[in-house]
């Protein structure tokens, strides 16, 4: 079974006071993402096409060994990406449709790109050597109808994910009252979540929270809010998930997480564009991969107002098990109409349900 993951800060470690002043922390400088970036370099078409032929020998070379060695991507979409690199790269589409079907002729005629050809050559040397996320050198993921910025320290927003904006779609069918009342994307990573809540909610939501304890994500989300223009819609707050929400305990009409949920254990097994450059911290759920979830359940028994939902994303099946068990034995009488629901592949991946 292929884990999905997302951003998520660890909640539940204690925090040590010291009585010595420690050091603000330095505001993570944010990587505009290269299809926003202006088209301020040249190069030749020559020289452009060069390139290309190196970067897609190059993607040619991997073959399947990815797939074998740990189910990264093989040479078809290795490929694939180098075109939406090309995409985002240069500004006239008549050079990405002809350089990507391979029709380009020999020219030294100079077209503007927005990045340097040294730093094309660097990236895809990235992609193929290090195994850098492709999301995270063009700097944003397609995610649902968004694009998102994204940079290292953020987990890049997978499909999956999106479903749980249809699982608040089909909990507002059966009341619109949860339209009314404040709503919480808890470690909101990239800020997909909250602003596809902030969309599909619309102007009758009063507010949509969304927290993560990392200062890149932060950020990140900051940068994307503003993006679509919702920024009088959503807070982003800095902080570990209910912590920054104490002012509004108990008046949440929803909850969505996508939280870490991944056995310690099993980190080093993952993709190396996973294990090797996503950070740990969004990843490790514990050694059973539920601390995260666990937290979530006991704090939305106190967080939602009376009628709220919940949604959450778990590893499967036996995640989904074993929170709704804990739903309705550990937790009993403080939730009700619990269900858990499969994702794209079929597997159980969200559960779901409502404070009585």
């Amino acid at each position: 079974m292929k884990p999905v993951f997302k951003l998520r800060p660890k909640p539940g470690r204690q925090v040590l006071f010291s009585a010595v002043p420690l050091p603000c922390p330095v505001q993570p400088q944010l990587k505009i993402p290269l299809h926003l970036r202006a088209p301020a370099f040249r190069v030749t078409i020559t020289d452009l096409k060069l390139w290309h032929t190196w970067a897609k020998n190059r993607a040619d070379s991997v073959g399947s060994s990815f797939l074998n060695l740990d189910n990264g991507p093989d040479s078809e979409n290795l490929s694939r990406e180098l075109k939406w690199l090309v995409e985002d790269a240069i500004e006239r589409t008549e050079v990405v449709s002809a350089l990507n079907s391979g029709q380009l002729c020999d020219d030294d005629t100079e077209v503007c790109v927005r990045a340097s050809l040294d730093d094309l050559y660097k990236l895809w040397r990235q992609r193929i050597e290090e195994r850098r996320p492709f999301q995270y050198l063009v700097g944003c993921e397609h995610w649902r109808d968004l694009v998102l910025s994204v940079q290292e320290g953020i987990l890049i927003p997978r499909p999956e994910t999106e479903l749980i904006l249809d699982l608040v779609s089909d909990a507002l069918k059966v009341n619109e009252d949860l339209k009314n009342g404040f709503w919480a994307d808890l470690g909101t990573g990239s800020g997909a979540l909250a602003i596809g809540l902030a969309r599909l909610l619309g102007s009758s939501c009063p507010k949509v929270f969304a927290t993560d304890l990392s200062l890149t994500a932060f950020t990140v989300a900051s940068f994307n809010v503003k993006r679509y223009n919702l920024q009088d819609r959503i807070t982003v707050k800095l902080g570990s998930w209910f912590n920054p929400l104490e002012d509004v305990k108990g008046e949440l009409s929803g909850i969505v997480s996508n939280p870490p949920y991944i056995p310690s254990r099993d980190i080093e097994g993952l993709q190396a564009e996973v294990s090797k450059h996503e950070p740990r911290i969004a990843l490790d759920g514990g050694e059973n991969g539920t601390d995260d979830l666990v937290h979530l359940c006991d704090g939305a028994a106190s967080m939602l107002k009376h009628g709220g939902f919940f949604a959450f994303e778990t590893n499967g099946e036996a995640q989904c098990n074993f929170v709704a068990d804990y739903l309705e034995s550990r937790k009993k009488g403080s939730f009700c109409s619990i269900k858990i629901v499969s994702d794209f592949a079929g597997i159980q991946r969200f559960v779901t349900g409502y404070k009585p």
